[in-house]
């Protein structure tokens, strides 16, 4: 677990350390990991994954408790939310880019709810919605297509992997 957070981190401070076009809005590439985890030891480990690699970051970059990290955790775990729901009713129908775009558009929802509701109440973003929608749809996409390369060329699994977790199963 600790070397897939480690790899989510990593993935996160490179991409802190490239300039944004667009305020607020990023590739998200330690997303990719945390399908991959997803996608091969299930649910659990990959909310482990996220969720430390969100903490690790906020901690490693100074923003650990200010408004940026809270928007970054509310939206990974809308993410979470999203894959563990549809990993439950569409398990077989949606595969890395589907549910790699479905947890962008929950991410990115979460984000703009918690602007609305805490930072910005009263402010309008449904002008702002289309834009950030948009960046999560191309997003999502490229992440689910780089999952789903990385999958097909990566080690099968080791079955006793999600054993070593606390509490059994992932």
């Amino acid at each position: 677990m600790a070397s897939l957070a480690a790899a989510a981190l990593g993935l996160t401070l490179l991409e802190a350390a490239i300039p944004s076009p667009i305020p607020g809005i990023k590739p998200g590439l330690a997303n990719i990991v945390v399908l991959l985890v997803l996608l091969r030891y299930g649910w659990r480990l990959a909310a482990w994954v996220s969720l430390l690699r969100v903490v690790a970051a906020g901690l490693l970059l100074g923003s650990f408790m200010t408004p940026g990290f809270v928007l970054s955790l509310a939206g990974a775990i809308a993410a979470l939310a999203m894959l563990g729901l549809a990993r439950r009713l569409a398990a077989h129908a949606l595969g890395p880019v589907g549910l790699s775009v479905l947890a962008a558009f929950a991410h990115v929802g979460m984000q703009l709810a918690v602007v609305d509701v805490w930072l910005m109440p009263g402010a309008s973003l449904a002008a702002l919605a289309p834009l950030f929608l948009a960046a999560a749809w191309v997003t999502g996409l490229v992440n689910g297509l780089a999952a789903a390369w990385l999958l097909q060329r990566l080690p099968a699994a080791e079955p006793d992997a999600a054993m070593a977790l606390p509490g059994g199963r992932a």
